[in-house]
């Protein structure tokens, strides 16, 4: 939060803006004067010094206009103190004296309440967005002329309450796309489990075998955003978007192309702004033909994979965003993508053996599932298919249900769970547990991918309403796992 203080003294008339602004800061002088002007509102015509503190944190954001202007008309004793003291005023003067929506305002709502601040001042493009925030009293402004009659007395402005039930989920149902995915039972199957528990999922196969419809179908089968990931993803969005009204009622589905750069999957840039991977929180992050993209910018999903967060630090600032998202790579198995298919291959030894080593030995231990595509029948193509129940969409909700009952919250799932989680949750009988150790002593298995299949037996049994990891269990989590001959590390 930052207050905005004002000082008139007597000199020659001017504003100056102190407290670390930059040039968007440093330009509303201009906006003010032609607002005042246009509003027929007078301005001061004596020295005017504007201070934002705290002064020793940059300022970027054309969202300090109003309080700017707001803090000169008290100054100037043109309006009374205000009724409210813990008031915030947001909002982008235009030259005609309008306000204009302003980015990121559901941070900035939120930031103002842990201050102890719930009456806001506010534009009007940004109410259908600020209404998410429960417990805020909000005006809304169309211009400055208006704020200024009503912080006069001389015509208020509608109180409005920021509304605390749960937004309805108003997009349309959309058609299954998994039947339009022939055969590929088995990757199917990984994509249920992979939606249920919210595990990352590899799909390695040849060119055409419909790798990248099964990735797109997977967010499909994830169940509707509650409301509180509703309010994240909305404001991580707003943050890149011009778009301040629109909310987003549905799981953002992320597919950045092969040519990303690092700044743009992490995030960052001149004004910090959030990557891909934060973009796709709640959601499912795509990266289609992954070997392809830089080894910097795959290096990057590390931390975010494990943590579930991601630091962007600068020279000077730093931001932490979430990124709890879902990740779906593809590979071909060699760069002409006929390898081992029963088709002409023609890549020689070393460019397939360097194509494989593109995606390092940590990054794909942090997959849970690894399926194979494999190539399908001309025959099925056109075959008929099979009506629709959404018994894939059931499962994955009732799994989920299981999961929220279990945590005691809608956002934590298995492929979240600590250790302490699994030795709580993930009860499993001994034979299972007999299984999964000689498994991973042949398979020779790190720590996290020991951890790893044991979350993915959790959620299978899950998917079984098991309260306990059978060997079933076990075995089909354990036939996820890359083969020695087909991984990328």
């Amino acid at each position: 939060m930052v207050d905005v203080e004002c000082h008139i003294s007597n000199g020659l008339p001017s504003i100056v803006l102190v407290g670390l602004g930059n040039k968007a800061v440093d330009e509303a002088r201009e906006r003010i004067r032609s607002a005042f002007a246009s509003s027929k509102i007078q301005m001061p015509r004596k020295r005017i010094t504007i201070n934002l503190a705290p002064a020793d944190i940059p300022k970027d954001s054309t969202s300090l206009d109003l309080a700017i202007a707001v803090a000169i008309l008290q100054a100037a004793s043109s309006i009374p103190a205000m009724p409210e003291p813990a008031s915030a005023f947001i909002g982008e003067l235009g030259l005609d004296g309008s306000v204009r929506a302003v980015r990121g305002i559901i941070g900035k709502l939120v930031a103002g309440k842990q201050s102890g601040i719930h009456t806001f001042y506010i534009p009007k493009g940004n109410l259908t967005q600020a209404m998410l925030i429960p417990g805020c009293t909000i005006y809304q402004v169309s211009s400055f002329a208006d704020l200024y009659d009503a912080l006069a007395n001389r015509q208020p402005l509608q109180a409005l309450q920021s509304d605390t039930q749960p937004i309805a989920n108003t997009s349309i149902p959309s058609p299954n796309p998994l039947l339009e995915i022939t055969g590929q039972e088995r990757a199917k199957r990984a994509l249920i489990i992979a939606a249920a528990g919210g595990h990352n999922i590899f799909l390695n196969g040849p060119p055409g075998t419909g790798k990248s419809m099964l990735a797109k179908a997977l967010s499909w089968l994830l169940p509707p955003l509650s409301q509180e990931e509703m309010l994240e993803i909305t404001h991580l969005h707003s943050l890149i978007s011009t778009n301040y009204e629109q909310l987003l009622t549905t799981r953002p589905l992320r597919a950045p192309h092969h040519s990303t750069s690092y700044v743009a999957m992490v995030g960052g840039g001149a004004r910090l702004r959030p990557g891909e991977i934060s973009l796709s929180h709640h959601g499912v992050l795509f990266l289609d033909e992954m070997p392809e993209f830089s080894r910097q910018t795959v290096e990057a999903l590390r931390q975010p994979l494990e943590d579930g967060y991601v630091t962007v630090t600068r020279a000077r600032d730093s931001a932490t965003y979430p990124a709890h998202f879902i990740l779906v790579g593809t590979a071909n198995p060699c760069p002409c993508g006929y390898y081992d298919t029963g088709m002409q291959c023609d890549c020689p030894a070393y460019r397939i053996a360097a194509y494989r080593q593109r995606l390092s030995g940590p990054v794909m231990d942090r997959i849970d599932l690894y399926v194979d595509v494999e190539p399908i029948q001309h025959d099925q193509l056109l075959a008929k298919r099979s009506i629709d129940s959404g018994s894939q969409k059931i499962q994955v909700q009732e799994a989920r249900t299981i999961q929220a009952e279990r945590y005691k919250s809608t956002t934590h799932l298995n492929s979240r769970m600590d250790n302490a989680d699994i030795r709580k949750y993930a009860s499993a009988d001994p034979t299972a547990l007999v299984l999964l150790n000689k498994a991973a002593a042949k398979l020779k298995l790190s720590a996290r991918s020991y951890m790893r299949i044991i979350k993915v037996s959790r959620t299978i049994a899950d998917l079984d309403k098991s309260d306990i990891i059978t060997t079933v269990h076990i075995t089909e989590a354990l036939q996820y796992r890359p083969p020695t001959h087909h991984s990328l590390s």
